[in-house]
């Protein structure tokens, strides 16, 4: 391990300040909180009922619980930042108190530390990132021995899998059903505190509060898989803007206890005394507060920020439509609004230490059609109530769970939004067919506005109406370029498409509409180009 002062063992002077501080101070007798390290191997004794070693490479070798050995040993797999680190610089400190211990590990691309409080059977960490890992990923990965756990969450314990789904991470069981990390997993507004039990044991994850990843307020990652418990602070999945540098990720918390609650998110604020390289206290960020005008009461009245540097998100009064911010970092910000998980406004705010931003008014500038002749679900930027809705984001689209994709003859009037499928895929159930009907006078020209959540592979919709009149192939959203509605996520770019549909394609009586998707894409089965539905009218 490369040492910060090598002229003298760190280890030294780490013992002559503890024998100091222990002579000169009765208070310091009270604290049980030790780190003492051997062979380059660190030990942190939490003074409760955590004890952990951290190796020369920042990984944590062995996690004790209760004198029992908790982490996978056997085969040498460590919890670790990414897949391991190397050529690491580390140094290891206790504050003046003897209360907090704080081991730091700097490589060329990140800085990450590892923190313990006197009493505390938590590990509380931070990663500061200057350029994107080799793995392209950032990620915390917690090893635990399965032994350990009763209550996995289910969707991603992949235990007693008999083949692969999909690639080398969705599992098939000889049930029919489907596991994977990708499934299960919160949207990054709900996170707080989540974790998996035993008996006499639970390891959670405190996931703090995401202003450095990507994203917005709905994207999901991988939280677990089987045993493993993770922080994912940014990845390539189904991701919608630029992964963000040079800034601190964190304060996350590993927390651990005999798994009898789900423990409080903790108080990270002590983390203003610690040198934390971009760690914002609170003295340094502000807040933003206005009004969301013109919104649509009947659905979530989100509001999020976001540059390049930041993201953050509030949920505003249903009724009056007030809302204030998280504290802020300073700089300026598209300020949006959401409708659901549906963009409907923007304006641009310009946040300062210690002057909050007040007054802001941001407006909903949705386009609703009330008179519309049909409309199939809602415009909340989800395809809430669509069929298989509900199983969406906790298994893999062929798992036996699902209900059919196979297409029906959706009819406005009998069907039910439950009857239209929420994905479509060209290889799956491509040409959908609505049928609607229409009295004499209004056999004129309309328009169809279909909107999706997100698109893979290029796919977008072509109509034909009526089997005489098909529209113009649009051209392709912006969308992720990995898998996304197969990882348990229909987030992507909302955007939706009008295709203006002339008199004469139109009858009175009964009409039928077909859609089919386009792209110059191929694929099998659920990676064939699709798309996944907000909401389609016609006006």
């Amino acid at each position: 391990m490369q040492k910060t002062q090598p002229q003298q063992h760190p280890m030294s002077l780490f013992i002559k300040t503890i024998l100091t501080v222990s002579l000169s101070s009765t208070a310091a007798l009270s604290h049980a909180l030790t780190l003492t390290e051997d062979n380059d191997l660190y030990k942190i004794d939490t003074g409760n009922k955590l004890v952990y070693y951290v190796n020369a490479n920042c990984n944590i070798t062995s996690i004790l619980y209760d004198g029992i050995e908790r982490q996978i040993i056997s085969n040498k797999r460590r919890s670790h930042i990414n897949s391991g680190l190397s050529n690491v610089s580390a140094s290891s400190q206790l504050n003046e108190t003897n209360t907090i211990s704080k081991i730091t590990c700097k490589t060329d691309k990140l800085t990450h530390y590892l923190i313990s409080k006197d009493g505390e059977d938590n590990i509380y960490m931070a990663t500061y990132l200057m350029e994107e890992p080799s793995v392209g990923e950032l990620r915390w990965i917690t090893r635990i021995d399965a032994d350990n756990f009763t209550n996995f969450q289910a969707p991603s314990y992949n235990a007693g899998s008999i083949g692969k789904t999909e690639s080398s991470d969705v599992f098939s069981h000889a049930d029919g059903t489907t596991t994977s990390k990708y499934y299960g997993n919160d949207r990054a507004m709900d996170l707080t505190v989540k974790g998996e039990t035993g008996d006499g044991f639970g390891a959670f994850m405190y996931y703090g509060n995401r202003e450095s990843s990507s994203g917005g307020p709905f994207y999901r990652d991988i939280q677990f898989q089987s045993a493993e418990v993770y922080n994912y602070m940014n990845s390539g999945h189904a991701q919608t803007e630029d992964r963000r540098l040079d800034v601190l990720y964190g304060p996350y918390v590993l927390m651990f206890n005999d798994g009898s609650v789900t423990p409080d998110a903790p108080d990270t604020s002590f983390f203003a005394d610690l040198d934390i390289e971009g760690y914002a206290t609170t003295a340094e960020r502000d807040y933003v507060s206005g009004t969301a005008t013109n919104f649509n009461a009947d659905f979530p009245v989100v509001v999020g920020w976001s540059n390049d540097t930041a993201q953050y998100w509030t949920t505003a009064d249903a009724e009056t439509g007030k809302y204030t911010s998280p504290a802020m970092k300073p700089g300026t910000y598209t300020e949006t609004l959401y409708r659901g998980e549906l963009e409907v406004g923007t304006t641009e705010v310009t946040v300062s230490a210690g002057n909050t931003t007040s007054d802001v008014e941001v407006n909903d500038t949705f386009t609703d059609h009330d008179d519309a002749i049909f409309r199939i679900g809602e415009w909340d930027g989800t395809p809430k109530g669509f069929r298989n809705y509900d199983n969406l984001t906790i298994m893999h689209p062929s798992d036996s769970r699902m209900d059919s994709w196979e297409q029906t003859n959706f009819v406005v009037g009998d069907s039910a939004d439950s009857d239209f499928p929420a994905y479509q895929w060209r290889k799956i159930n491509n040409g959908i067919l609505i049928h609607y009907t229409l009295e004499a006078d209004q056999v004129v020209k309309h328009h169809l506005r279909i909107g999706i959540t997100a698109a893979y592979s290029g796919a977008r919709p072509q109509i034909t109406l009526n089997d005489s009149w098909t529209s113009k192939y649009p051209s392709p959203s912006t969308q992720p370029k990995s898998r996304v509605m197969t990882i348990g996520t229909w987030r992507g770019n909302n955007k939706q498409f009008t295709y203006t549909i002339p008199a004469s394609a139109q009858q009175e009586g009964d009409n039928t509409i077909e859609i089919d998707l386009v792209s110059g894409n191929s694929g099998d089965n659920y990676l064939s180009p699709g798309v996944s539905y907000d909401a389609i009218e016609l006006y």
